[in-house]
């Protein structure tokens, strides 16, 4: 079924949703303010590969820091509106962007009570994102930045902000951060695998292509989550030329927790040493400019076996693609005589 808003064919609903769609893909986002913050807050944003742990990481950072009397305020910018739910023992907060939908419906503003929540001292919300089909991720992020905005983001009274990213999507909404200078420091987590790696290397090409264009904001380190000592994520951050702020190992104590949502980070606990020495190098360490490795290098980083180096691109041919329908086709290129 054609999707041309004019067609006959199409139920009004459907036609309706289409022209909505297209009205939401036209509209430019508000420009971000430029608005000098009224208190020193350190802003980090914190990026990884979806599931490679920055939720996990973050809550446990954030209560440590809590704990440490810094004054913290989680932000959670994934679309699947999970990085609260560990710090709230499962429960996530309300989204922003769902509930400024439905406040807006009920004729309604939208209050730091009904999207902003505490434990332990720590604040934490969550931004969310539209409905499967309904709507751009990014754009979602951009729009839940303007609503902060409105609610006084930059008037309000933290130590830190933390960030949390979804690396592995490139488009502008995500990028926010980096591109428009809204934090001060970028931290990357990452693991011993190809993947995660690479998404991290990503993000460091985007801090120095930004960094190009005039841009302020750095990189100031990475942790090592599920670290099995093989060693690729150390070596990455060696030739990339950016710190390890901490390894946090695959143990299954840390698992097992973990998904139970309980917190780890705890003074005194088994683990809190570990997130006391991260807590400290988050504050400490300063951003610094990477130097991303190139697809080759990268690749370089692990044995030929564990990245598949050793196979060789065969090209297809039209034969295989048609099989017995295959037809040789005269080229179409014009050769011109000698003169």
């Amino acid at each position: 079924m054609s999707l041309n808003a004019g067609s006959p064919a199409q139920p009004i609903e459907v036609r309706d949703a289409t022209q909505r769609l297209r009205a939401e893909a036209a509209m430019e986002p508000d420009p971000v303010s430029t608005t000098a913050p009224t208190k020193e807050t350190q802003i980090i944003a914190i990026y990884g590969k979806g599931g490679i742990g920055k939720s996990f990481t973050l809550a446990n950072l954030s209560y440590m820091m809590a704990q440490q009397a810094k004054k913290t305020l989680l932000i959670g910018c994934d679309p699947k509106s999970d990085t609260t739910s560990l710090l709230f023992g499962g429960r996530a907060t309300p989204p922003i962007i769902e509930t400024v939908s439905r406040k807006k419906e009920a004729g309604d503003e939208i209050q730091i009570n009904d999207v902003c929540f505490k434990r332990d001292g720590v604040y934490a919300m969550e931004l969310g994102g539209p409905e499967v089909g309904r709507g751009c991720g990014g754009r979602g992020i951009i729009h839940g930045f303007e609503t902060l905005e409105k609610l006084g983001f930059h008037d309000w009274d933290f130590d830190y902000v933390l960030l949390d990213f979804l690396g592995d999507v490139v488009c502008g909404g995500f990028g926010l951060p980096i591109a428009r200078d809204m934090c001060q420091k970028v931290i990357v987590v990452a693991s011993n695998d190809l993947q995660s790696l690479y998404v991290a290397n990503n993000v460091c090409s985007a801090v120095q292509y930004f960094r190009k264009l005039g841009g302020n904001v750095g990189v100031a380190g990475m942790v090592v989550n599920k670290d099995d000592g093989s060693g690729e994520a150390a070596a990455f951050a060696e030739q990339v030329g950016i710190p390890i702020l901490a390894a946090i190992p695959a143990h299954d104590d840390i698992r097992r927790k973990s998904a139970n949502y309980e917190i780890i980070g705890l003074p005194g606990g088994e683990w809190g040493g570990l997130f006391e020495d991260l807590a400290r190098n988050v504050a400490e360490a300063p951003p610094v400019l990477p130097s991303p490795l190139s697809h080759e290098q990268l690749l370089d980083l692990f044995s030929s076996s564990a990245v598949g180096r050793d196979v060789v691109l065969e090209p297809a041919t039209a034969q295989d693609m048609c099989g017995k329908n295959a037809i040789e086709k005269a080229s179409l290129e014009v050769i011109y005589d000698e003169v």
